[in-house]
Order: C-alpha cells, then structure tokens, then sequence
C-alpha cells in the first residue's frame, strides 16, 4: 500500500519513522510519499495561500499548487483522494477497515481558513473528519487516519487478532488489560484473569466491555 501526503508542513511527517508504523515502514509493508505543496507553487516565494473573496479572517491556500502537486503524486488517479476537513465524514473503525482495502491513498492536509472550493471540486474524492473540533491543519488528522488504516495492512502488527480484540473492532469499548506483577501497590489483577479458565476470561471481559460502554459511550449501545 501507498500513502500520499500534501502537505506545507513536510516536517510532519518525520513522525513516520518511529514506534509499529516506523518498523513497519522500514520493512516494506508499505510506502510513504509527502509531497511539499509549496514546491508547486509558480509565485517566486512558493506562496500557497491569499485573502479570502468577500473578506474575512485568515487566509485560504490557492488551488493551483494544489492541484499540480495532486496531479504530479498521482497523475493517473490511482489513488483515493481524500481531504481532511471538519465538514467531511466521521472517522470511524469500519472506514479504516475500509479504506485499507484501497492500493493507494493520498491526503490533502489543508490549512489556515481552509482550501479553495475548486481544489476540492478538480482533486478529491472523500471530505473525512476526525472529530467536532478545529485543528491548525490537515497534517494530524491524516495521520490519525492513516495509523488506523495501516494496522490492517499484513504485517504491521504483530498479532492479526490485534485488530479484532480491541475498542470499537466489536462496536464496544476494549476491557481492562493487566499484566506483571500480579500485585503492585496493593492493587491486584482480578482472580479470574490468572484462573487459567478461558470460558470464564472470555465472559468477564464481554461483562467489562459491556460495563465501560455503557458507563462511557451509551451512545454505542444505542447503535
């Protein structure tokens, strides 16, 4: 697989090379392209943003750098396009499972007041949204997006269960993980995790998942 950044913040990415996605970076199991909007910029101080039309705070970044930068990562629209916005589509689990499916993806990481309407309208094909929250630029959400999407490429994690054994994978939150010591600080794992009885494992941790749900996130249950 093989993901796309454009960005005016390449420095971002550098991220990339550390922890599981580094590793799994550094032995093939996917590809990482980040593309300097400002290098497809035509104006002598590679400027990728002006003055909004109708006035307003902020600046906006200019379609054409965007566009050439588009064309030049993916010139044969191999790619799902893929602009992060807080008007797009919530992120979720399933999306990422979804999204993994696809042999290339590019993100536009927007910035300032936003992007120019026909960037989008000539280059994008989703508007996706990590959350109800405003961020300085597109470079984290990607990231977050392209995390959760690269734990299902083969080989990235370590166990293939891990992508199933986990919050959200079954619609509800993870239950409680312990590990060594059995004992710290007068705290101790529960009996039944130490038991060596699967069956009773396996229930105990859907009664916890079912518990924290709906302590935390009802709105899960409710789906």
């Amino acid at each position: 697989m093989k993901f796309h950044f454009l960005t005016v913040f390449p420095e971002y990415f550098g991220v990339l090379d550390y922890g599981i996605i580094g590793r799994a970076a550094r032995e093939g199991r996917f590809s990482v392209n980040v593309v300097n909007i400002r290098d497809y910029s035509t104006d002598k101080h590679h400027k990728t943003d002006d003055y909004p039309y109708g006035g307003g705070a902020g600046m906006v970044m200019t379609p054409d750098p965007i566009v050439r930068a588009t064309e030049a990562a993916d010139p044969d629209h191999k790619a799902l396009r893929i602009y992060m916005s807080p008007k797009g589509e919530p992120f979720k689990q399933g999306m990422a499972k979804e999204l993994a499916a696809y042999d290339e993806l590019l993100f536009l990481c927007g910035g300032y007041e936003g992007v120019d309407e026909r960037a989008i309208e000539l280059t994008v094909d989703r508007e996706i949204s990590i959350g109800d929250y405003v961020l300085t630029g597109g470079e984290l959400p990607a990231l977050v997006v392209m995390n959760a999407v690269a734990r299902y490429i083969d080989g990235v994690l370590g166990s293939s269960e891990s992508t199933v054994e986990e919050s959200f994978s079954s619609g509800l939150l993870e239950y409680p993980q312990y590990t060594r010591p059995q004992v710290y600080r007068g705290l101790s794992v529960p009996d039944v995790l130490v038991s060596g009885n699967h069956a009773e494992v396996d229930a105990w941790r859907a009664r916890k998942s079912l518990e924290i749900t709906k302590a935390r996130r009802p709105d899960l249950l409710d789906k």
